[in-house]
């Protein structure tokens, strides 16, 4: 798949390296701290694995990276989220991460399940954004709810929500605003979005997941910060995991944000996202 393809052709490098000396846990941390890891989880991970390389008494390096392996899913590791319908999705993030792309995948996701799908056209501050999401409405075949510009959000998902409700939908996913005119309105916007939700449908499972853009780097955990300072984040969505990405930021958003990542985007084509799996993801960007 080429996922972070120049990062691990570093690591493996510096796993040729025959000797497991200060040198070679230098250099891997640099390649860690070079994929934006960040220094501080580069760091971590590379005092826990000099311990396990000193506790079995591995000399070589082909062991040392099967250690690594490990350590990198463990890192990942996280409760997995078990969906239960109903479903309600709100898709929060700053304008250009791919938010309403991102909800186009999930559409698709939910879809190859078996599962039915409606949109709330929530993000009302821009016409281009419904416009786009309408787009994809059309081209899946799936039911929006959407208003004009500049009409209430929390009135979209509302009369979303009661659609949903009627028609016995199993996921209703709600795209908001990534920017208003102050960051206090839009995050004033998203907490009536979630009071509407919480209070019209109580017994459907929610999730608000924030849309992060892989290719950003350590920006990203700016992003998430700023948005769990308002509202409550129960998981990302990380785009753009492609050859362009470093990867990294991946370890640092779970461990130090305590935020899952529940889905992943990795190509262009609406079939391009799935349910993240720690082993499964570590072995692709190993092989």
């Amino acid at each position: 798949m080429g996922i972070f393809k120049k990062f691990f052709e570093k690591l493996k490098y510096t796993f040729k390296r025959t000797e497991l000396n200060d040198d070679f846990y230098d250099e891997l941390e640099s390649v860690l701290v070079s994929s934006d890891m960040g220094v501080e989880t580069a760091m971590d991970i590379m005092d826990e694995l000099r311990d396990i390389c000193k506790a079995k008494l591995i000399k070589e390096a082909d062991l040392a990276e099967k250690e690594l392996k490990s350590l990198l899913i463990q890192k990942l590791e996280a409760e997995k989220v078990d969906f239960k319908f109903p479903l309600i999705i709100t898709v929060v993030g700053v304008n250009g991460v791919g938010k309403t792309t991102s909800i186009a995948k999930m559409t698709k996701y939910f879809l190859n399940k078996k599962k039915s799908v409606m949109l709330a056209a929530g993000d009302t501050f821009r016409a281009a954004a419904t416009e786009q999401l309408n787009m994809w409405a059309d081209r899946l075949k799936v039911k929006i709810v959407k208003q004009g510009e500049g009409a209430d959000s929390a009135s979209v998902v509302f009369d979303a929500i009661k659609s949903a409700k009627a028609k016995n939908t199993d996921v209703l996913i709600v795209d908001t605003a990534g920017r208003l005119h102050t960051k206090t309105n839009l995050m004033k916007e998203l907490e009536k979005i979630n009071n509407i939700v919480n209070r019209e449908y109580p017994e459907a499972m929610k999730l608000n997941l924030i849309v992060l853009d892989a290719s950003i780097g350590q920006n990203s955990i700016a992003q998430v910060k700023a948005f769990k300072d308002s509202v409550d984040i129960d998981g990302i969505i990380l785009t753009k995991l492609d050859g362009t990405s470093k990867g990294g930021v991946v370890y640092p958003i779970i461990n130090e944000l305590h935020v899952p990542i529940i889905f992943t985007g990795f190509g262009e084509t609406v079939e391009d996202m799935d349910v993240f799996d720690p082993e499964n993801f570590v072995e692709k960007i190993l092989m």
